[in-house]
């Protein structure tokens, strides 16, 4: 029997790129979406659930497989209200993460940050390690934690501040190295790869660094 995969943040850069993935990997059955517009032109493997993410817990009867991969991220810019940020980048997580405890899902994946540290004064950073130890508290038997650096990959928006100052970030990259090597840039199809094959290996380490993701990667 195949596996059932949940997707949560399909429509995103590293959910699309891992939706492909898993849509064209045939030890998945069925893959599950959970998100707020539906996606055309999918195949039958795909089993889209719509509604308000905010409140995943309506979502329960259905959230039911074998692994979860949590890609639901937010910016300041699009977010620029911290009590909604919030509620994006800690609340959906941790909700998913206790419906896979609930339901006994014993794989959970979720992309962090880079820097996350719930005892940061930065408030992105904060929320992303507050998050990060809601997530472990479940104690869900195989739960990773990628925390990739700057993201890069072709996104649909049209962002271009966002745009010009990958560029820049791209040109700095040869200076990025030794302890300086985990701010290059991640690749968000090193991301869903990565995800893809912690899934389906054993490792013990939950927290997976920029680096280790593209090691974990090329597997």
């Amino acid at each position: 029997m195949g596996k059932t995969a949940i997707i949560l943040g399909a429509t995103g850069l590293t959910g699309s790129i891992l939706l492909t993935k898993l849509l064209n990997d045939n030890r998945y059955k069925t893959i599950k979406l959970f998100s707020r517009t539906k996606i055309k032109g999918l195949p039958k493997k795909v089993k889209q659930s719509l509604g308000n993410l905010l409140v995943l817990e309506n979502f329960k009867n259905d959230f039911t497989g074998d692994e979860v991969y949590c890609c639901i991220g937010t910016t300041a810019k699009k977010t620029p209200d911290k009590t909604n940020y919030k509620a994006i980048d800690y609340g959906i997580p941790v909700a998913a993460a206790k419906l896979s405890k609930a339901n006994g899902i014993q794989t959970f994946l979720v992309v962090s940050a880079l820097g996350s540290n719930a005892k940061s004064n930065i408030f992105y950073n904060k929320t992303k390690g507050e998050m990060e130890q809601a997530v472990l508290s479940q104690k869900i038997k195989n739960t990773y934690l990628l925390q990739p650096s700057i993201i890069g990959g072709n996104r649909n928006e049209t962002r271009i501040g966002e745009k010009i100052g990958l560029v820049l970030f791209k040109l700095l990259q040869p200076l990025f190295f030794g302890k300086l090597k985990k701010y290059r840039i991640t690749e968000a199809e090193h991301i869903a790869k990565a995800m893809i094959n912690l899934a389906n290996t054993t490792s013990t380490k939950q927290f997976i660094n920029s680096e280790n993701i593209k090691q974990i990667a090329n597997y």
